[in-house]
């Protein structure tokens, strides 16, 4: 049996794992439990995700990611040794050959630590492919022919915006302003309004059952859970979905700047092609409701979101894998 071939998008909030052949196998939160002095680790991903907010003094939960690069080699490294050797299984004779995604903005010092990360991790080669690029495959873009394709990826921790053609990247603009962004703007709006403390879990639940970026026809609410400021005690209060619009315009506001500032500098020729297609939305953040009405609203460019936009760029770095031999040949992709 041959090694494996693996795709990592090793996000801020998630880490997805495609296998060749397979699909994607792994989606868990890239979150690892370690003990205090941070020399042993205890548990990665979904188990780890059950300790947030629970921990006693002698455990912490950690992100080894932020904003895209890795904060805490030997955390990412832990946490890329587990899911490698939960994809490997019990065939361990042949080391696997892993391609990771990262943003397109990060520098050669933070590519490279991501390499020997995923090599001291038990990968045989790692190779490093640009998001907005992967994100495009999974997307079905067909990126290869002279014709401009614009890509709007909205993770954890990083947005990423990019103008591809004829495989490669013509115009791409990266920020540190995710999902995770959005969270926190959503407990600080209800902290201030309802004297309300809550965590990032609840943060982002609130996100997923009733965000939304436009204000909706049909208005959501929930109850959410979390300690009175004033008293201190535990309290219910219930949350519109027009809270959320309010509370997260200042995260948005930075992704449509973004996206501006990339169609600003895109060749004419390319724009054109944009204004027909319209801007590729993908990444878990553009499961926000109306986050493509928001951005054709403030950009006056059609925006669509893509199929199963979360597992874009995880697939895309699978099929980059798969035709590896024709990116090889081209040497546009890989870094």
């Amino acid at each position: 049996m041959l090694a494996k071939k693996i795709g990592i998008d090793l996000g801020t909030s998630t880490v997805l794992v495609y296998v060749r052949g397979e699909g994607i196998v792994i989606n868990e939160p890239s979150l690892v439990a370690v003990n205090r002095d941070g020399s042993r680790i205890l548990a990665v991903g979904t188990q780890a995700r059950e300790m947030v907010g629970r921990t006693p003094e002698s455990i912490q939960v950690v992100r080894p990611m932020r904003d895209g690069v890795i904060a805490d080699f030997v955390a990412t490294e832990g946490m890329l040794h587990y899911f490698i050797a939960r994809v490997q299984g019990r065939q361990r004779i042949f080391k696997p050959e892993v391609m990771i995604c990262v943003p397109s903005g990060v520098t050669s010092v933070e590519r490279r630590a991501v390499t020997e990360a995923a090599i001291s991790a038990g990968a045989k080669q790692a190779w490093l492919i640009d998001e907005p690029l992967a994100a495009a495959i999974g997307a079905d873009l067909p990126i290869n022919q002279p014709s401009g394709h614009a890509i709007c990826d909205i993770g954890g921790g990083t947005t990423e915006i990019a103008v591809i053609s004829l495989s490669g990247m013509v115009v791409a603009h990266s920020i540190r302003v995710g999902g995770n962004r959005i969270d926190d703007a959503i407990a600080a709006y209800i902290k201030r309004k309802h004297s309300l403390l809550i965590g990032e879990r609840t943060a982002e639940e609130v996100k997923i059952e009733i965000g939304a970026a436009v204000q909706l026809k049909e208005e959501l609410s929930m109850e959410v859970r979390g300690r009175d400021l004033v008293s201190g005690l535990p309290k219910n209060v219930k949350v519109t979905s027009q809270e959320v619009v309010e509370a997260i315009q200042e995260p948005l506001a930075a992704i449509v700047g973004a996206v501006r500032a990339v169609l600003e500098e895109t060749p004419p020729e390319l724009a054109a092609d944009i204004f027909d297609k319209g801007i590729v939305l993908t990444g878990g953040g553009a499961q926000l409701r109306g986050i493509d009405r928001y951005l054709v609203m403030h950009t006056g460019v059609p925006a669509i979101v893509a199929d199963d936009p979360q597992t874009c760029v995880a697939r895309g770095t699978g099929l980059a894998l798969e035709h590896f031999e024709v990116l090889k040949r081209n040497q546009l992709y890989l870094r």
